[in-house]
């Protein structure tokens, strides 16, 4: 018998059933700079230029407006989203049953909830300081974004994805609490600067 028809050892094919489940696992759950970096980037652009514009001391930091900062982070957030939509559909057509439904659900989730948010809001907004309206917004979206996040880590039973819910719940808790400045400030720095971070961490890791 040659070695190329030696039947492979209990070790050889647990090894081999492991990289495979690997290899699955990685192409389901898609490139980690696709999914982190565009959210980062967005959160890091957006929330820098309303730092600026905010100051830590009610004076701008640069000759900015409000509306050309919310343009600025409004653009960032389109564009991360349609990366995100796009690598979600594609994720999604490649599972099939209970998990293709609650990732459906969980799409449609998100974009109930932002639809939501805008109308409340909208009309809300009008009522406050411009400070305030901005931080009326800022908070909200981040909100729901980490409760969203804890609810994806519930339903597809995926800690990472939880407990970066906690972290975002937790930051922009803080920033609402201190202020419009430092909530633009620690959503840039801890968000921003975090969610590039974390995909960069999580391809080499992958």
């Amino acid at each position: 018998m040659t070695e190329d028809e030696r039947s492979p050892s209990p070790e050889e094919m647990l090894r081999v059933i492991e990289e495979q489940r690997a290899a699955t696992t990685k192409w389901l759950s898609g490139d980690p700079l696709l999914i982190y970096i565009p959210w980062g980037v967005a959160w890091l652009l957006g929330f820098t230029a309303l730092f600026l514009h905010y100051g830590l001391d009610g004076r701008p930091y640069a000759p900015i407006t409000q509306m050309q900062a919310v343009g600025v982070l409004l653009a960032g957030l389109i564009v991360a989203g349609a990366v995100a939509a796009r690598g979600f559909v594609w994720m999604n057509r490649r599972v099939r049953g209970d998990t293709n439904a609650r990732g459906a659900m969980f799409g449609y989730a998100w974009f109930a909830g932002f639809a939501l948010m805008n109308v409340i809001c909208a009309r809300m907004s009008p009522q406050l300081p411009p400070e305030e309206s901005g931080l009326l917004w800022g908070g909200c979206s981040l909100m729901l974004v980490a409760v969203l996040y804890m609810a994806g880590g519930a339903i597809f039973l995926a800690w990472p994805m939880f407990f970066l819910g906690v972290w975002i719940a937790a930051v922009n808790g803080l920033g609402v609490l201190l202020g419009a400045g430092w909530h633009a400030l620690l959503s840039a720095v801890l968000l921003g600067g975090g969610f590039i971070a974390l995909g960069v961490l999580a391809r080499r890791r992958s």
